[in-house]
């Protein structure tokens, strides 16, 4: 169960949804752009550049390996048959890794121009280069799946910072 900080940042989400690379690589830099003028609010625990960040990283494990253990097969089995409906619905908002810090990988507290120049690279990465490791959760994926996964990724984080 989300505890009352969980709770208070899911309804301060924005609706956002991508459909390709191209419309999140505009988002981030609506959001760089609002940084810059300082109108933008992060409703989540996180900073702008830290989620930038964060959603760069899980790109780049696809390419240079996963931190952590791999999820206990029953976990991969429940997701896998879920697949569509996170790969085309979205994410559902506090899951967290056992075991990892924080809940999750990736959380190193950046700039937000860092974050950006991260997640930039990585997604011209993803746009250009099959993966090299499978996800620990869903398996192989194809490169649809993947970009859309991380779309769906970038949905979840980026619905907490509000560009004002």
């Amino acid at each position: 169960m989300p505890s009352s900080a969980d709770q208070s940042a899911t309804t301060q989400r924005r609706r956002l949804r991508f459909s390709s690379i191209d419309e999140l690589l505009r988002e981030i830099e609506r959001l760089v752009a609002a940084d810059a003028a300082g109108r933008l609010r992060c409703a989540g625990a996180w900073t702008a550049g830290q989620a930038l960040g964060h959603l760069a990283a899980w790109i780049d494990y696809a390419y240079e390996g996963y931190p952590g253990k791999r999820p206990p097969w029953l976990v991969r089995f429940i997701v896998r048959l879920s697949r569509q409906k996170y790969l085309y619905g979205g994410l559902p908002a506090g899951l967290r890794i056992p075991g990892a810090p924080g809940g999750t990988y990736g959380t190193e507290v950046l700039g937000t121009e860092e974050g950006a120049r991260r997640l930039r690279a990585a997604l011209e990465r993803l746009r250009r280069e099959p993966a090299r490791h499978d996800s620990p959760v869903f398996g192989p994926m194809t490169q649809e799946e993947r970009i859309a996964l991380n779309l769906r990724h970038a949905e979840l984080h980026l619905s907490l910072l509000h560009p004002e």
